[in-house]
């Protein structure tokens, strides 16, 4: 295979002139495993995808518990958002290419052990130290599991319909972190020991995910120690041909993951300050509503051509941004949570549509690198603002700050609109 490796702010920049061949045609691949083992693999990989990011949403609910028992303040909580967007985004940087050398399973089975001790961390929790240990070991086993498994999900799904892989890599922090703070949730209006019960029950699954994970079949054949050891430099890895849409999808993430933070840092206390709510459950519903829907986006356009796709969604998600934010303004519960939840709708539309432009431009070997990169680009375009915006909430109120945010995210749908359109085109 071909291959070029340039300089790039903070790394290398990596392309590929070879489209991808199948796991059967990769030099040097194990015998390729029987179909329905294959598929067994793609549905436990999928699961624990998704469970990785289930975890990474069970604190989200306790945060006014926090403040109010353990003296937590808005800037705190921000520093936790930010710290495990932070790890996150480190360990796609530096690990994100592990599984390339090493296997997809055992880097996996790594990452979920991780993301359990994470879950013993946050069991402990009583002021700002052990939530910032906590996130940050699940920030860094979410960093590592996303670019594993989501690699593994690529090489596994089943050739029809064409669209899963995209959809599922995708939505999967999007379905798993609201669905992680929901349960959460009603345990703490609903469940004994409030506290200590979401991280157990999320603990158990996460080592039943790894054992399963385990038993699966391998996709990818081990190399060296040497080019393991070479993976860890810093890497951002762009197909060849993909480096516009790979700018437009970055677009894209910024402007829907950097709002996905506002939400994660300031959820809870926009329920309780200006929506007039105590309950954790209203407080993880309120959250959820901007992700939940993700999913559904990509299928209800998978007829549409890919690009058409991501620019359809990404105009309806900043018009739908738009009432969100006069209805925040307003204190108006209801239409803030049903226009939160069409946008979560808007969102995986657009963002299904990027994956599916780019995923026909990688090949085998750099399926993980092009996640790692994805995924960094999602986390960075949380961290960074919600790291802004926590400093500025003692001067600002958070409705100007969510404001802040709307300008950020109309700048980036504009770029990436302008980005995605082909040079004929242009």
């Amino acid at each position: 295979m071909s291959r070029t490796d340039a300089s790039a702010a903070g790394g290398t920049t990596q392309t590929s002139s070879r489209p991808a061949p199948s796991l059967s045609e990769t030099p040097g691949s194990p015998a390729p495993p029987s179909p329905r083992r294959l598929l067994v693999g793609f549905f436990a990989a999928s699961a624990s995808l998704v469970l990785i990011f289930v975890g990474a949403g069970t604190p989200i609910p306790l945060f006014p518990t926090y403040r109010l028992e353990d003296g937590l303040t808005n800037a705190d909580l921000a520093a936790a958002a930010a710290t495990y967007m932070v790890a996150a985004a480190f360990s796609l940087l530096v690990l994100g290419r592990l599984s390339d050398h090493f296997g997809r399973r055992p880097i996996a089975v790594v990452a979920l052990v991780l993301a359990a001790g994470g879950m013993g961390a946050l069991l402990t929790v009583d002021g700002e130290a052990p939530l910032l240990l906590g996130r940050g070991l699940q920030g860094l086993a979410t960093g590592i599991a996303t670019s594993a498994l989501g690699a593994y999900v690529i090489d596994s799904a089943p050739r029809r319909p064409p669209w899963l892989a995209a959809v599922v890599t995708s939505a999967a922090p999007m379905l798993g972190i609201p669905t992680g703070a929901l349960l959460s949730g009603a345990l703490v209006d609903h469940g004994p020991d409030p506290r200590h019960l979401t991280y157990g029950v999320v603990l158990v699954g996460l080592l039943a995910a790894g054992l399963a994970v385990a038993l699966s079949p391998e996709t990818t054949p081990r190399t060296s120690l040497r080019r393991a050891a070479a993976s860890l430099r810093p890497r951002i890895t762009v197909p060849r041909g993909a480096g516009r849409p790979l700018l437009a999808m970055s677009a894209l993430i910024l402007a829907t993951w950097s709002v996905g933070g506002f939400y994660q840092s300031f959820g809870p206390s926009i329920t309780t300050d200006h929506l007039g709510s105590t309950s954790a459950l209203v407080a993880a519903a309120v959250f959820s509503s901007f992700t939940v829907l993700n999913m559904i986006g990509g299928p209800l356009t998978a007829r549409l051509r890919p690009v058409l796709g991501l620019r359809l969604g990404a105009a309806a998600y900043v018009l739908v941004l738009a009432g969100i934010l006069a209805s925040l303004a307003a204190g108006a519960i209801v239409p803030f949570v049903v226009l939160s939840l069409v946008a979560g709708i808007t969102q995986g539309t657009a963002q299904t549509g990027g994956m599916r432009t780019l995923l026909p431009m990688t090949s085998p070997g750099e399926r993980a690198g092009l996640v790692s990169t994805i995924y960094l680009v999602n986390y960075s375009s949380a961290a960074i603002p919600s790291l802004i915006a926590g400093r500025l909430t003692e001067h600002l109120s958070l409705v100007t700050i969510g404001l802040g945010y709307g300008v950020l995210a109309l700048l980036a749908v504009t770029a990436a609109l302008v980005l995605s359109r082909s040079p004929r085109q242009g």
